[in-house]
């Protein structure tokens, strides 16, 4: 099993300079880069607003510096506005928020009764979305957040007035949908779902979501209304699959990214050998022998890497000394700041 390290430099030396530094402070044998792939940068492209924007909303993002959608986030928008089940799978950072609320919002001032769910994994997540949408300054909105920490003083307000109520699945199952019959004017008349971060979603815990989306289209159904499912993500492999099994519901796909941008370069770093019976220079490396001797047929002669952390923590201080720019994440940081609902969008 190869592990690997990665460094991304930002405003910095140039990648090619970057590279040729790394790989001068590199000790020992073999060179540790395996592969070097650059992408060029990609300049964005614009659409129109959709004819059915009203222009509260159109002034509304025009204030927050959108003056012009992306073709991607106008794309997934016109599929969902016509009633369309959409995923959109763009990069980080493409604007992915904007796609959902447009059709969403554009209905919701459209028809003063609608009303519209929007599901996260993490609370930070909904957080987030919670004061974009109030910074929007939409008349009759009254977006609200509904979880567990919601005092038991403004629920009822929420479920009687708010008209976009962000949640996440685990308060779906446990205090929307046992509680549907005092949702019920809330379910009636619900026009969109959203599911952000939809590839969160998977596993056990994936199958668990699935089944309460489809204790929730059961229920608006009880209330004769059919919602239209918007899911966003940003690394499904699959995404209309995804969206389709998560939801039970034929699912189109958006995944063409018209967003802008800049250059990358992307390098696969091996980390060396260890020399035979070397003793561990870091507790993180003691720890791979450690579970490498245990999975390993003939221990003793396993080729054991040195570890990726302990790699990282070696190259990036040099880099950072000689006035670059660095940042490094490993699974268990991105993991950490997943769960604490930090995105890199």
């Amino acid at each position: 099993m190869t592990s690997t390290a990665t460094v991304a430099a930002t405003r910095g030396p140039e990648p090619a300079e970057l590279l040729r530094r790394l790989r001068q402070r590199v000790t020992g044998a073999g060179d540790p880069v395996t592969h070097v792939e650059h992408l060029p940068a990609r300049p964005g492209v614009s659409a129109p607003w959709p004819s059915w924007t009203p222009d509260p909303l159109r002034e509304a993002f025009a204030a927050r510096g959108v003056t012009t959608p992306w073709r991607h986030q106008v794309a997934a928008a016109e599929l969902a506005y016509a009633g369309q089940h959409v995923v959109l799978a763009t990069g980080t950072g493409s604007g992915k928020s904007l796609a959902y609320q447009l059709p969403t919002l554009a209905t919701l001032l459209r028809d003063p009764r609608a009303t519209a769910l929007y599901l996260a994994p993490t609370k930070a997540l909904a957080a987030d979305q919670l004061r974009t949408l109030t910074e929007l300054g939409l008349d009759g909105i009254h977006p609200a957040s509904y979880d567990g920490d919601t005092p038991h003083a403004e629920r009822e307000w929420i479920r009687r007035f708010s008209r976009f109520v962000l949640t996440n699945p685990d308060m779906l199952h446990h205090g929307i949908l046992p509680a549907h019959a005092s949702w019920a004017s809330f379910l009636r008349r619900l026009a969109y779902v959203i599911v952000d971060e939809c590839h969160a979603y998977r596993g056990v815990f994936g199958s668990h979501v699935a089944h309460v989306l489809r204790r929730l289209r059961r229920q608006a159904a009880r209330y004769r209304s059919a919602p239209v499912f918007i899911l966003a993500s940003a690394t499904a492999g699959d995404p209309a699959t995804t969206a389709s099994r998560l939801t039970g519901l034929p699912v189109e796909e958006v995944v063409d990214d018209a967003s802008p941008r800049g250059e990358l370069t992307f390098v696969l770093w091996e980390p060396p050998l260890l020399p035979p019976e070397s003793p561990p220079a870091t507790a993180t490396e003691a720890a791979d022998q450690s579970a490498s001797a245990a999975t390993a047929d003939t221990p003793r002669e396993a080729p054991i890497r040195r570890s990726a952390l302990s790699e990282t923590a070696d190259l990036l201080p040099q880099e950072m000394a000689a006035g670059g720019r660095t940042w490094a994440l490993t699974s268990i940081l991105i993991q950490t700041m997943t769960a604490n609902g930090c995105t890199l969008e």
